[in-house]
């Protein structure tokens, strides 16, 4: 799923901030079947968005890079 969202953890140039919501915005439109909410949605759909660019935002800053998961 979402295989057009761009891989936003590169070491040598972080994540902006515009990157990260954009990917989210993409994230929530492939996830909720809109492009653009109906006027009745939209208050959700911004919320979800602002609540997937914390969580990237949150997940870039906290990762450790080169760090291996167990068994890989």
């Amino acid at each position: 799923m979402c295989r057009s969202i761009k891989t936003l953890r590169v070491a040598a140039t972080p994540a902006t901030d515009d990157e990260i919501r954009a990917a989210a915005l993409q994230f929530v439109r492939k996830v909720s079947g809109y492009r653009a909410p109906s006027p009745a949605n939209r208050d959700v759909f911004d919320a979800a968005v602002d609540d997937v660019s914390t969580a990237t935002s949150r997940l870039l800053r906290d990762l450790r890079p080169g760090a291996r998961a167990p068994g890989s």
